[in-house]
């Protein structure tokens, strides 16, 4: 971005307050900072995915004529999609937009300051340390990484730029969620000694394009590009449009939902990643052709790593053939349990008079208490489709654009939930327990260490 319009509106505000803005109180940076304020910030996006069309984008319509933003281009490998998304941004938002084939395209454009990237599973941390070394802030969609390499690429070009990249870990926005881990911080809740995590959907199209996979031909996309660093086999439409079913261009359950739950966990917590994972399950249902499971038991263990007497466990559960998707958060404490699903803190199954006196203890019963509503933010348009986390997140990503302040995601929490993704996947694919080697920053199976 160093000849774009942006930059010599902020260098040439830079120059002028470094003579006088001592007099209002104010560094050259903040005084820049505003200036850019008064600048469009123009958005290019990286995948016209589902999660783009109905999630991201409207999100993204609630606050962009407040906040000054635009969106001014779309890159996507398969020529149906890229005219379809076009066209779709081009309705709402009232103007033409640049079509890009690839992103080598949409980096050669000038003008663009951020990047929205909804590609596959396995792209999102390519993508983003691309976007990072094009000097653009990023909202990069979950999981952010599903290997190690990628993690550590990922962590390692943000921290070296001045980007601003927003993990889509959008439950971080949710006032709920805010006021559990303020009240698990505060030492409320005592210690946490058990989680329950589920996500469970009856659906055996979840994932499945089978209208749009009988379209997709190889001469219409860019299969080699598809597949960045993944080892190469033949053209598979599904693959390229069932990502999610399909290891290791997705983990499926784990990457898709368990990546939401896990990160409340170290975020409540403080801690960084799980001891150890096991994992149990299999395609029992839907055999379709699938590679991931359609049924998943995981079994985490967290707690301090220099003290292994101290911790508890956490179990996610997912299951694709019988549920209604109601997401279930809980978290136990010998006091009683915070509830996610409620947003209540109860003395529910915490230490009865009755159970104490048996071993002349105290009892230990939590208040009832109600946790903060999801409620939402300032919202510029109505009955967009937007839900009330993604778009409070999506929000605090733009604002953090033009104050330059830590977003509520930031890129440790990716990479963090990734450590406790990758060693699911490791116990999935072994079915061995996994580790991890803090020195070596890699997951570990029976001392070895974990490739796909």
């Amino acid at each position: 971005m160093q000849n774009s319009r942006r930059d010599f509106i902020k260098t040439t505000a830079i120059a002028a307050a470094g003579t006088y803005a001592g007099t209002f109180g104010m560094t050259a940076k903040s005084y820049a900072n505003i200036v850019g304020a008064n600048d469009r910030v123009r958005v290019g996006v990286v995948g016209f995915s589902d999660r783009f069309k109905d999630t991201l984008f409207p999100c993204f319509l609630n606050h962009y004529k407040e906040l000054n933003f635009d969106i001014v281009a779309l890159s996507d490998l398969w020529n149906y999609r890229r005219e379809l998304g076009v066209n779709h941004i081009k309705s709402k938002i009232g103007h033409d937009i640049t079509a890009c084939k690839n992103n080598d395209e949409l980096y050669s454009l000038k003008d663009i300051d951020a990047i929205i990237i909804s590609s596959p599973d396995f792209a999102h941390a390519s993508h983003a340390i691309e976007a990072i070394n094009h000097k653009k802030d990023v909202y990069c969609e979950k999981p952010f990484a599903e290997t190690m390499d990628d993690n550590r690429a990922a962590l390692k070009a943000v921290r070296a730029s001045r980007q601003i990249l927003q993990i889509g870990s959008q439950r971080r926005s949710g006032q709920n969620y805010q006021a559990a881990a303020d009240f698990i911080k505060a030492g409320k809740f005592g210690d946490i000694t058990m989680v329950e995590l589920s996500w469970n959907v009856n659906q055996p199209g979840r994932w499945r394009r089978p209208e749009l996979v009988a379209m997709l031909k190889e001469e219409d996309t860019d299969w080699k590009r598809f597949l960045l660093n993944r080892p190469y086999e033949p053209f598979n439409p599904r693959i390229y449009l069932e990502y999610r079913l399909f290891w290791p261009y997705s983990s499926g359950m784990p990457g898709q939902w368990m990546s939401h739950q896990i990160d409340t966990v170290h975020w409540f917590t403080g801690l960084p990643h799980p001891r150890s994972v096991t994992a149990n399950g299999g395609i029992y249902k839907w055999k379709d052709g699938r590679r991931n499971w359609d049924t998943t038991t995981a079994v985490f263990d967290y707690g301090p790593l220099d003290d292994m007497t101290k911790g508890f466990q956490v179990v996610f559960t997912s299951r694709m053939h019988n549920g209604d998707e109601k997401p279930a958060e809980i978290y136990y404490s010998n006091g009683g349990e915070l509830n996610l699903i409620t947003n209540t803190v109860s003395p529910h199954g915490g230490l009865t008079e009755k159970a104490a006196s048996a071993m002349h203890m105290q009892p230990n019963l939590l208040p009832e208490t109600k946790l903060a509503a999801p409620t939402l933010q300032a919202v510029a348009s109505a009955n967009t489709g937007a839900d009330v986390l993604s778009s409070n997140h999506m929000r605090n990503w733009l604002e953090c654009i033009r104050s330059r302040k830590e977003p509520n995601a930031p890129v440790e929490a990716g990479y963090h939930h990734s450590i406790a993704n990758i060693m699911t996947n490791a116990a999935v694919h072994t079915g061995g327990k996994a580790t991890f080697d803090e020195a070596k920053q890699e997951v570990m199976v029976n001392g070895k260490v974990f490739k796909y």
